[in-house]
């Protein structure tokens, strides 16, 4: 009888096992959120999740991977195995901002990925603390002409929509506005609130029910038409400044580059039927979201039209990445 050295035997062992593993489709399927519990996106994927788990007959996961501005969460989707069990629910500036701000990303937006559905529109606001002396852009314009020592804007990320926004506003108003960056929306709201930081942009599920019990007044809203959430605020556009017209983000589902046709199609069905839910979609408007339910080919034509308003004023304002 032939022996062989134990060596080879625990290998083969170890490679029978690992081939089992890639075979067992057993294992959970998990979206990953690049943020921390709690926050709107981390919501939406979890509220997803419920009815996915419905459609699929499968066990759904929401599983949280934040920090490096989202690359976490974007390159552990990219490494993973193109089988549709590991989705990516992110938003999209990363995708539209990241190739033009950052020296070199470890992932190829267009090459490593493959959009799998619009899941829901985020509105964006420009807000200040309800005792400050403007209540509206225009007024607040005057204002920081008067008191120019005073033009920080508080944001909790550089080089995003809302960050080349405002470098545009500065420009229009001939004022330069300081970004003040916050680790997140809830300690720019509490500075916004105590007047620590004279106005501040972010996303409106963050600041929603702050303007509603009067703690802090939202002035504008990007885009260019008015939210049903606050059908009595005007837009930016609407007061006279077209910087924050293409400010707003959208939330999709990725899966990596490489997931066969027909599981991507499974999956895009079951994400706008979940979206179409009733409960989803009233979750979603309590927290400030738009709920839109579109195509995968939704996504990739809003990046592309994003990229190529953005690309010339991004380069023009010299920004670069470094975290």
């Amino acid at each position: 009888m032939t022996s062989f050295p134990k060596t080879l035997v625990l290998s083969a062992l170890v490679a029978l096992g690992g081939s089992f593993a890639h075979a067992d489709n057993n294992a959970p399927i998990r979206l990953i959120v690049g943020f921390p519990p709690g926050g709107a996106l981390d919501n939406l994927a979890r509220s997803v999740a419920e009815d996915l788990r419905t459609a699929l007959k499968e066990p759904v996961l929401v599983e949280n991977r934040p920090g490096a501005s989202t690359r976490i969460s974007i390159e552990a989707v990219k490494t993973a195995r193109p089988d549709g069990r590991t989705i990516l629910i992110g938003a999209t500036p990363p995708f539209v901002f990241f190739p033009m701000t950052y020296a070199r990303l470890n992932y190829d937006v267009d090459k490593d990925f493959i959009p799998v559905a619009h899941l829901a529109n985020v509105p964006s606001v420009v807000s200040t603390g309800a005792g400050q002396p403007y209540r509206t852009v225009p007024e607040y314009v005057a204002w920081i002409r008067k008191n120019p020592g005073q033009a920080s804007v508080g944001m909790t990320n550089l080089g995003g929509g809302l960050h080349f926004s405002v470098l545009q506003l500065s420009k229009a108003i001939g004022v330069p506005l300081t970004a003040v960056t916050y680790r997140g929306g809830a300690p720019l709201a509490t500075d916004i609130i105590g007047d620590h930081v004279p106005v501040g942009t972010d996303a409106l599920a963050s600041q929603l029910e702050l303007h509603r019990s009067g703690k802090l007044r939202i002035l504008g809203v990007a885009g260019t038409k008015r939210l049903s959430w606050l059908p009595d605020v005007p837009t930016i556009k609407e007061s006279g400044y077209d910087a924050f017209d293409r400010a707003n983000a959208a939330y999709a589902a990725f899966v990596p580059a490489g997931t066969p046709k027909d599981v991507v199609a499974k999956l895009e069905s079951a994400f706008l039927a979940a979206i179409r839910n009733p409960r989803v979609r009233g979750q979603l408007d309590h927290m400030g979201l738009e709920p839109t339910g579109l195509p995968g080919a939704e996504v990739t034509r809003v990046m592309n039209e994003d990229r190529e308003y953005w690309r010339p004023i991004v380069k023009a304002s010299g920004f670069k990445s470094e975290d």
